[in-house]
């Protein structure tokens, strides 16, 4: 039985969709996979243009849109690359998801068609990067409450404010900057020579280590008219980007989970202790299983949530479903995984604790567990418990 998909899951993949899992895992095993340990060790992306070139070719940016030199893979295409992706790092699907599910989608879905112009083709080969300004210091579940503020002056914008955690924010030439106006909230494309935006990046983390995190400061950034994106208005154009960032962590969470069930067995079935390998004894057995399960309960999750999407029937919740129960079950995959490695386990010669550590940051990252817990009984209750 092969353990990597005990339901055969992929079956049910068409020529396209596989062809797209096979290029991606090929160039994570080959590309990725013998440095992502150093990067995480060192905690950073040593060249991430070059990165972003070496993506840029295979095709991951963005790939999910149509026109503007973006692939147009359906939903299920982009869930697998993302699959593929995290079953090598998270902070590696990040960094793809960052600059395609967020910062290309804003662009996309609400900017003008010479804003397209000027940044998708770009951004599709990875020659421009960007990053998605939305959380704060003190505004994450709630991002209503954010105080970062757009003001009108004459034809221009003037912005002030201070974003948090923003994935590839030092290294972005564009950054989707979500900010209050008199208006309401709106986006705004704010290229990173503007006068006035600063980008810190934020060091001392455990965890996403082979990822860029920065602080985004916006110290009297005057933009001129054209760079407002004009069909994002309100909450709701900000939200929709992170509801496609979530799908493809439905689709990453589940790849981490197979990485880590894939190490313990490998390693249960060559470590030896009382004269046989521990891959035979009944607790190591079972706690395998109990990672099958979970993996491949992920693995039919996303798919069936990427079918929906791809035909247009999936709802938000249905996301925010996918986010809590993926992230979830990897968790204690990976937290299986290191009890059957023992010590091994918190060595970077082994995946499992870089992808547990990793996992605490996914669990929060783009909507908490408990947000999506509470978006799940407004779905089947009607009734709304955030307030």
């Amino acid at each position: 039985m092969n353990p990597e998909d005990f339901l055969d899951v992929d079956r049910d993949l068409s020529g396209e969709e596989r062809a797209i899992r096979d290029t991606v895992r090929a160039y994570g095993d080959a590309e990725l996979l013998p440095h992502v340990a150093d990067w995480f060790e060192a905690g950073t992306i040593p060249d991430p243009r070059g990165l972003a070139r070496s993506m840029g070719k295979l095709g991951v940016f963005g790939m999910h849109l149509t026109g503007y030199g973006c692939a147009g893979a359906g939903a299920v295409g982009y869930g697998v690359a993302c699959r593929e992706l995290e079953a090598v790092d998270s902070g590696l699907r990040s960094f793809v998801s960052v600059q395609g599910s967020l910062a290309m989608t804003a662009i996309h879905r609400y900017g003008t068609d010479a804003q397209k112009q000027e940044w998708l083709p770009r951004m599709v080969t990875g020659e421009a990067l960007g990053c998605f300004g939305l959380t704060e210091p003190d505004s994450g579940s709630d991002p209503g409450s954010m105080r970062t503020r757009a003001r009108r002056d004459g034809d221009d914008w003037v912005l002030d404010g201070t974003k948090m955690w923003i994935t590839n924010g030092s290294v972005a030439d564009v950054a989707i900057v979500w900010a209050r106006t008199d208006e309401g909230i709106r986006g705004f494309l704010v290229p990173a020579s503007a006068p006035g935006f600063s980008a810190n990046v934020i060091h001392k983390k455990i965890s996403l280590r082979a990822s860029i995190t920065s602080e985004l400061v916006l110290d009297g950034v005057r933009l001129p008219k054209e760079a407002l994106l004009p069909g994002a208005e309100g909450l709701k154009a900000p939200l929709s980007c992170l509801s496609e960032a979530r799908y493809g962590i439905v689709w990453g969470a589940a790849g981490a989970a197979r990485a880590c069930l894939l190490s313990a067995i490998d390693y249960a079935k060559s470590r030896v202790q009382f004269d046989r390998p521990i891959a035979g004894f009944q607790l190591t057995q079972r706690k395998i299983a109990d990672m099958l399960v979970d993996v491949n309960h992920a693995m039919l999750t996303a798919l069936s949530i990427g079918r929906l999407k791809d035909a247009g029937n999936a709802h938000h919740a249905h996301v925010s479903f996918g986010k809590l129960a993926n992230v979830r079950a990897a968790q204690r995959v990976a937290a299986t995984a290191r009890s059957i490695l023992g010590a091994n386990g918190i060595t970077l010669e082994y995946p499992v604790m870089r992808h547990m550590v990793n996992l605490e940051t996914v669990a929060t990252y783009e909507g908490t567990e408990e947000v999506h817990a509470l978006t799940l009984g407004r779905a089947v209750t009607g009734l709304d418990a955030f307030r």
